[in-house]
């Protein structure tokens, strides 16, 4: 990926998400026109909500928008999808949060090879949820890296990286929309530098390698007996979906926009709410008290605690984990 090329590349796109769309625009929107997307590849349609109704993924819907092949393969891995890929005849494979790894045989097909949009500085954060996890660490930057894709998940050469802070009131919400649009705009820089031999590829250190997995349910439950930062940057991670929960009065309650009023140790029952009022709820913790600004029973919607208390006491009872 160092040679000097200007023509246009002939672009096969991979994504599913909303995180993929910033990226998909930009390169169909580029005001430069520097380069076709010839087709884009995404997750077959799901059964979604409570009617269970086909929904298609956000790429496919802004894919038909712009007028784009769209193929759904069930696996990357299928013959017939790699035939139909061999016959697209790409130059390069963007791939943005696509949902599958893809196997060497594909990635072998492009003369110009296959790169990634990741959500984090490599080798830090391999894998599925990089954005929450940064969050739950407590990490104060993050970033976007453009690597080339290998068959190993999230370890092939990077080819161009940046920070980013990461704000105090930044939640999963917030960082994941961010860090889509600064990956779009890194996306365009890199297919520039490509394009005139600007690109040094640098191998990651695998030493140096974290890990990211799918956030599971159990991830979720919040431990009272950790400290108030340590739940607030759950809390923070996990916000709008799927949410960091909590069990009261037999009910689950999913608990947001926390605020670390202190960290000095305090000789409290963990979990026990010791004030409720319109700037929400402290919470004892294992060290320093929490506040919490909204909150979620089961059943019912996402409330300020000032609405909250209007119908509910609760102040002097516990939250368990």
């Amino acid at each position: 990926m160092t040679q000097v090329d200007l023509k246009p590349y002939r672009i096969l796109f991979f994504g599913s998400p909303e995180f993929a769309l910033p990226s998909l625009r930009a390169l169909v929107e580029s005001p430069d026109k520097e380069d076709e997307v010839i087709g884009v590849v995404t997750q077959p349609d799901r059964p979604k909500g409570r009617g269970k109704r086909l929904a298609a993924p956000p790429v496919k819907e802004l894919a038909l928008k712009y007028g784009l092949p769209v193929y759904q393969p069930e696996s990357v891995k299928e013959e017939a999808f790699i035939e139909k890929v061999k016959e697209l005849s790409p130059d390069l494979i963007v791939v943005v949060a696509f949902g599958q790894i893809l196997p060497k045989k594909l990635l072998e097909i492009p003369a110009i090879g296959a790169i990634n949009v990741h959500p984090s500085l490599l080798p830090k954060y391999r894998g599925a949820a990089p954005i929450q996890w940064a969050l739950i660490k407590g990490e104060t930057v993050t970033g976007v890296t453009i690597m080339r894709l290998s068959p190993q998940m999230d370890s092939g050469e990077i080819l161009f990286q940046r920070a980013m802070p990461i704000e105090p009131e930044d939640t999963f919400g917030t960082l994941h929309n961010k860090l889509a649009v600064f990956g779009a705009e890194m996306l365009l820089e890199t297919l520039h530098r490509m394009k005139k031999g600007m690109i040094n590829p640098v191998s990651q250190d695998d030493s140096l390698a974290t890990y990211a997995p799918k956030i599971k349910k159990e991830d979720c439950l919040i431990d009272w007996g950790k400290s108030a930062r340590e739940i607030a940057n759950l809390i923070r991670a996990l916000d709008p979906k799927p949410g960091a929960y909590t069990h009261l009065d037999g009910k689950n309650v999913k608990l947001f926009k926390p605020y670390v009023i202190t960290l000095t140790p305090q000789n409290l029952t963990p979990g026990t709410v010791l004030e409720a009022n319109k700037n929400g709820l402290q919470i004892a913790t294992r060290e320093g008290i929490l506040l919490i600004r909204e909150l979620q029973l089961e059943g019912k919607r996402r409330l300020p605690v000032a609405e909250f208390i209007k119908g509910y006491q609760i102040k002097g009872k516990r939250f368990w984990s």
